[in-house]
């Protein structure tokens, strides 16, 4: 069984930053594709950024130029890097994984925007 563990979320103010971590039990490259997703209180999950098995990325419209996806082979570990955080960035953000028709979902990390 896959097992994904997020973590690096917290509490930060307006405009401040975080990294957030998941760390794979496979290697990650055995996956087609790899993402972040957040669900904020009474909204559906909706997809951050994502990262396909050939290092191609996708971000949604209000991730670009503030969030990046990134990943590590050898710890097998995908990373999220966000900027300029905004109230409405308060979610709890999710990593996906992806191979063929399974996917896996992490237990997921709480980011609380806030002054």
């Amino acid at each position: 069984q896959v097992q994904l563990v997020e973590s690096g979320g917290g509490l930060v103010q307006p405009g401040g930053s975080l990294r957030l971590s998941c760390a794979a039990s496979e290697n990650i490259f055995d996956f087609n594709y790899m993402g972040w997703y957040r669900q904020a209180p009474g909204e559906e999950r909706e997809l951050v950024a994502s990262i396909n098995v050939g290092g191609v990325t996708s971000y949604a419209d209000f991730a670009k130029d503030r969030f990046t996806i990134s990943r590590d082979g050898p710890s097998n570990t995908v990373y999220l890097q966000m900027g300029n955080l905004k109230a409405l960035d308060t979610a709890v953000y999710y990593c996906n994984a992806r191979r063929l028709s399974k996917y896996w979902w992490g237990q997921g990390t709480q980011v609380t925007v806030s002054s």
